[in-house]
């Protein structure tokens, strides 16, 4: 059986560094496990703290054999700036590349191709207000056309004004993006958008009227979720736990 390399990289970098190390790979594990993975393919970026480097994960490896260890640090053009056996995926970092370099808030930008996203995104009505979890999204939504695998550079001008000041973006026939100030944010608004579209499928799949909420329902879900979290962000409130169960099933992703 192939082996992985071995590295550890623990006390060769910033403390601050090895703490965005571990969420990221954390973020990795808890996508695999909620069945939100394509193989090795789809891609969560971190920003490296007080630097313009940013983490991905190596090509080639699924969701959870990333570790902290094993994350590739690059700059903005994909350029890998450590010593490390592995590479990138440049079409996949060329999406992340594009939101880094306009939105200095998006420390953290997370890329998936699952199912339920896919679907909603190729939907000519897109997201629709049919739950809760879809007006924590609604408020904060873009669309980006499909234009083929992400390896076309001239793209990355269309994708930054089309994602904007945004925080979730639906791709149609693709699947979708959320970027946060954390990484526990990124994740968080992904689950909600996740959750979102599989409650819209399931509703869609009856055939029956549904009952949609109201705009000004959906206008006042934002304040209303900043009284539930205490001024904190969602991501804050909830990545600790999030990060203790990545440690219940397998702490060695923060090796």
């Amino acid at each position: 059986m192939f082996e992985l390399p071995h590295i550890d990289l623990k006390n060769k970098v910033s403390a601050e560094e090895w703490q965005v190390r571990v969420d990221l790979a954390a973020c990795y594990r808890l996508v695999e496990f909620f069945g939100w993975g394509d193989l090795i393919y789809t891609h969560i970026s971190a920003k490296v703290p007080g630097t313009e480097h940013y983490l991905v994960n190596a090509f080639g490896l699924t969701f959870d054999e990333v570790t902290a260890s094993n994350l590739v640090k690059v700059d903005l053009q994909g350029n890998i700036q450590d010593e490390t056996p592995f590479d990138i995926n440049p079409a996949g970092f060329t999406i992340h590349s594009a939101v880094h370099e306009v939105r200095k808030d998006a420390h953290c930008v997370l890329h998936l191709h699952t199912n339920e996203t896919i679907a909603v995104s190729t939907l000519k009505e897109g997201l629709l207000p049919l739950s809760q979890y879809s007006c924590f999204s609604l408020n904060s939504i873009a669309h980006h056309g499909y234009e083929g695998l992400a390896v076309n550079h001239e793209e990355k001008a269309r994708l930054k004004e089309d994602l904007g000041t945004n925080n979730h973006l639906l791709l149609p026939n693709h699947g979708a993006l959320t970027v946060g100030p954390t990484v526990g944010d990124a994740f968080m608004r992904m689950y909600d958008l996740q959750r979102a579209c599989e409650i819209q499928l399931m509703i869609q799949s009856t055939g029956q009227e549904a009952i949609q909420v109201d705009p000004k329902i959906v206008e006042g879900i934002s304040k209303q979720a900043n009284v539930v979290h205490s001024g904190s962000t969602g991501g804050q409130k909830s990545w600790p736990a999030m990060l203790r169960k990545a440690y219940r099933l397998d702490p060695g992703f923060a090796e």
